[in-house]
């Protein structure tokens, strides 16, 4: 089975603040479709402000219609050039210590 992870990548001069507030925007779409609580069971994502990516996982409805609302946000916030998305197809296996 492949995964169902989404990476957003963003350019340097983008304020992260921005895409934070998109993101936070997009949970609260979703859960008016969905229900906070199932949002809350739901929803993965994962934020890297250092390397500037956001991570969705959409194996999910709620994580599918979260990528989706997400990814129309930022096209209407930001230039097609201020960032990527990509399809996670590997994820990498645990490391034993």
């Amino acid at each position: 089975m492949h995964p169902e992870i989404y990476r957003y990548t963003f350019q340097p001069h983008i304020e992260f603040a921005e895409v934070e507030a998109s993101l936070l925007l997009s949970i609260w779409s979703v859960e008016a479709l969905h229900g906070e609580a199932q949002v809350r069971l739901d929803c993965g994502h994962a934020i890297d402000k250092d390397e500037r990516k956001l991570v969705i996982d959409a194996s999910t409805e709620v994580g599918k219609d979260l990528n989706r609302i997400l990814t129309g946000f930022l096209q209407h916030e930001f230039e097609p050039t201020d960032f990527s998305v990509e399809r996670v197809t590997e994820i990498p296996e645990p490391v034993s210590v």
